[in-house]
């Protein structure tokens, strides 16, 4: 009877040291999202109460680095940990080497027999190439003119300014995506120069405190002379327009005011106020036999031919 008590008090220690075993240890605080530039290093931390026998971390579902009490187990050198203590908690710290694209995702870091896990999120930006076609540039002064800076090869497109080293009455940019590269476009600055000096060209990184740039010398001439053939011809131009403007004038001012003048100045006369006047001017009550007037009264009518300072008497008969 003593010996079967006995037995089941073991049981009993065993299974408690077990639920304390497995409740001991836990995630204290996991990993934090990162951004990082292709080509760099990414480190992510998992802080865990004592008490563990496995730490894994995977990258999008897939284990890549375990870590024992003792060593960790690395399969793949892209992929190294660091571990120390601190507060009596144990830190387990992942590198990932040389990040790609591909390296960008979900990083996961989980204890063996437990539910509970700390995750996070990678992002991976990639900084191209920038350039400003055509290296040191020549303008004219005082004459528009763009100037481009193209970015490709970035992820994601990075926000381009330009600083303007030269004296200029204006200056603007803006940049556009290019329509077939997702990851490229290009900024057009317009300006007019008056002096000589640098531009540059920024491409900053998004959400990076890390930024690329490209800078050019920017010489100012004066507009061409004109050449001794360029003057005559402009000349000539400039005669014969000033030729066709006066013949223009001169054939608005043709009109005869004087001729006009002595046609307004003559009485209105014409043949049928003259024939009315006469017929106005007859006695009443005249006999058949005295319709036509004789030869002594017949009546004289005006007219107005040709020439206003001529007049011609006619005779009625």
């Amino acid at each position: 009877m003593e010996g079967s008590w006995k037995g089941i008090l073991a049981v009993l220690v065993v299974l408690a040291g077990l639920a304390a075993s497995g409740s001991s240890y836990q995630i204290i605080e996991g990993p934090r999202n990162a951004t990082v530039l292709e080509g760099s290093e990414a480190s992510f931390n998992c802080t865990i109460s004592p008490g563990w026998s496995l730490i894994m971390w995977a990258l999008n579902g897939r284990v890549v680095l375990s870590i024992t009490p003792k060593e960790p187990i690395i399969t793949d050198k892209h992929f190294t940990s660091v571990s120390y203590e601190e507060g009596g908690n144990f830190i387990s710290e992942m590198i990932i080497h040389n990040v790609q694209l591909s390296d960008a995702g979900h990083i996961k870091c989980s204890l063996q027999n437990s539910d509970r896990d700390g995750s996070a999120f990678l992002s991976v930006q990639v900084m191209g190439a920038l350039h400003i076609p055509g290296g040191s540039l020549i303008v004219t002064e005082d004459e528009p003119c763009n100037v481009n800076c193209c970015a490709v090869g970035w992820s994601p497109l990075p926000d381009i300014f330009w600083e303007v080293g030269v004296q200029a009455s204006h200056s603007s940019y803006y940049s556009v995506p290019e329509p077939d590269d997702l990851q490229g476009a290009v900024s057009i600055l317009t300006l007019t120069p008056q002096g000589n000096g640098t531009l540059t060209c920024v491409a900053n990184m998004t959400g990076l405190h890390t930024h690329k740039s490209v800078t050019v010398n920017l010489t100012v001439v004066q507009p061409p002379l004109e050449s001794s053939y360029q003057s005559e011809i402009r000349k000539s131009a400039s005669v014969k327009t000033d030729k066709e403007a006066f013949e223009t004038k001169s054939k608005s001012g043709n009109e005869n005011y004087g001729y006009i003048s002595d046609i307004a100045s003559l009485p209105p006369r014409s043949s049928e106020a003259s024939v009315s006047e006469q017929h106005s001017s007859r006695q009443p009550h005249q006999t058949p036999d005295d319709h036509w007037p004789g030869p002594a009264s017949r009546p004289q009518v005006s007219f107005n031919v040709a020439s206003p300072r001529k007049v011609r008497n006619v005779t009625l008969v």
